[in-house]
Formats: structure tokens, sequence, C-alpha cells
């Protein structure tokens, strides 16, 4: 069973089409990055397979449960899953550690308080109260409460907003873990390198709809777009496209006799490919 699938989403307000038909399937351990622009309608799909918003129609599964659905089985379904909201309000009095410690009451099954601060690199600040943590400090607080349940689905919505490069990386590290753990995880994010770096797959949506879903290397194409080789001839740079820059490497080396002044090979990024895809071009 997939962690997570969705057939026919719809979802409008008023006259907006919000989500025109999502079909999306994730599997069991993996890590999907979510990616679109502002208003694609990528917040709205989330918080619907979070239960937070109901949809207008479509058929949906999370765990193997809907979302949308309040009966008996809802709160143990609330138990299984892990949500790291982008910004999050909480009693500025507590210590670090007093919160995480209860809130880990909430589940049947936590991660060990110790382990979890831990793991989000706030072992100094255990004993620190809320209101005096850095903004980097409160995003890695919202990760821990969003794991220390120990769920099998976790949610991250543009988790690292405000973590310095070093902080990133950790964090990074700490998602791996729990892939390599069997936790499934849906992340969101604005930062491209962080869904190449992460992801085993990425879907791009736009105005309401699923562009494409694929790997990192291989969305839009990316895997056999052409290269571009560069060098310096003279006073000039050119440039060369080409679908065999190994070919054009070789006939360079020839020219300048060995060493070729200023070469670079390259490749369309991800973040080119997902620009290119909402129609972003660069001026």
């Amino acid at each position: 069973m997939n962690a997570i699938e969705v057939k026919g989403l719809h979802k409008s307000y008023g006259a907006v089409q919000a989500v025109r038909g999502i079909d999306l399937s994730i599997a069991t351990g993996e890590i999907f990055a979510l990616l679109g622009p502002n208003g694609a309608g990528k917040t709205t799909t989330v918080e619907i397979l979070e239960g937070f918003r109901s949809r207008d129609s479509g058929d949906v599964s999370v765990l193997g449960f809907d979302p949308h659905d309040e009966g008996a089985g809802a709160r143990e379904w609330r138990n299984r899953i892990g949500i790291v909201l982008q910004s999050t309000s909480d009693s500025g009095d507590l210590s670090v550690g007093e919160t995480i410690e209860h809130f880990s009451g909430y589940y049947s099954n936590p991660r060990n308080v110790e382990e979890v601060i831990n793991s989000v690199g706030l072992d100094e600040k255990a004993g620190s109260l809320i209101r005096k943590l850095s903004g980097g400090q409160r995003r890695r607080l919202d990760v821990a409460l969003g794991i220390i349940g120990n769920p099998e689905l976790l949610f991250l919505d543009e988790p690292t907003t405000g973590f310095d490069p070093e902080a990133r990386r950790s964090f990074w590290a700490l998602i791996q873990k729990l892939r390599s753990d069997g936790t499934t995880i849906l992340l969101t994010t604005h930062y491209l390198d962080e869904a190449e770096a992460l992801a085993d797959r990425v879907g791009v949506i736009n105005e309401g709809k699923i562009i494409e879903i694929s790997t990192p290397i291989e969305l839009g194409g990316r895997s056999t777009a052409q290269a571009l080789v560069s060098w310096r001839e003279g006073s000039h740079t050119k440039s060369l496209a080409t679908d065999n820059p190994t070919a054009v490497v070789n006939k360079l080396t020839t020219q300048f006799n060995g060493e070729i002044p200023e070469l670079t090979v390259t490749r369309p990024s991800l973040e080119d490919i997902y620009l290119k895809m909402i129609g972003v071009t660069h001026e």
C-alpha cells in the first residue's frame, strides 16, 4: 500500500479553482517533494492530505485512511502522522525540554525526548525558554515537535526557513536518517537544492494541476538536456550547446594543444528546469 493515494482531487474557493483534478501516489518510505509557486495549489493540497481542509471531490487515502473522516479512527490516524507547519504558536514561558516533553504525552509511542532534542541540534538550548530562541532555533523546535510522536508519515512545510547553511545540512542528515528508519516524508520547499538533496521524486504543481512527477535528475528531460560548453578564446568567452560535450571538449583540447582556457561544462540545474516548467524565464 502506498502511504498516500490521491485521485481526481478538486477544491475551489468560490470561482477560483485552487486544485483541478490532481492524481498523486507517494510510496511508503520515500521522500517526496512537492514544488510550486505561491498560489499554485500546493498548500491547499497538503492541507487536505493533513485533514485540515475539506475537498470538493476526489478520492484521498493517507496511510489507508480518509483525512476528512471524523469517525472513530481519526484519533488513531492522527497518532501516526507528524506535521511541521510554516509557523506555529506556543507558550514562550516553557523551556525547549518542557515543551517537547509535553507534546510527547499526546502520542502512544513517542520517541525519546532527549534523543529528539539531540537530533535537531538543541542540546545546549534544552533548558532555554522558547521566547529566547532565535528564529532558526524555533524552527528546529518545530521539527522536534513534528517528529516526537515517531510518525509513519511526516509532513514538512518549508522546514529549513531561517536555518543557516550548517543547520540546513544537519537537518538534511536528520531527514535522511528518518527515511532510512522507514518514515515517509512529504516535503514542500522553495529551496531547489534541498529538494534535489533529499527527494526520491519531485512533483511540480502549477495552476492547480500536477505538471510532472519524476526524479530530480530526470524532471523535465533534465538528464538528456543539451550541455553548455564554455571556454575563453582570446578576449572573448565562447559557448556551444551540444548533445555530445565530450566530443566538443576533445576537439577543443586539440585546438588549444592541451589546456582549454576557463573550460566549463554544465547542464540545466533543477532550478532551471523548474522555472521553465512554471513559465518563469531568466532576464
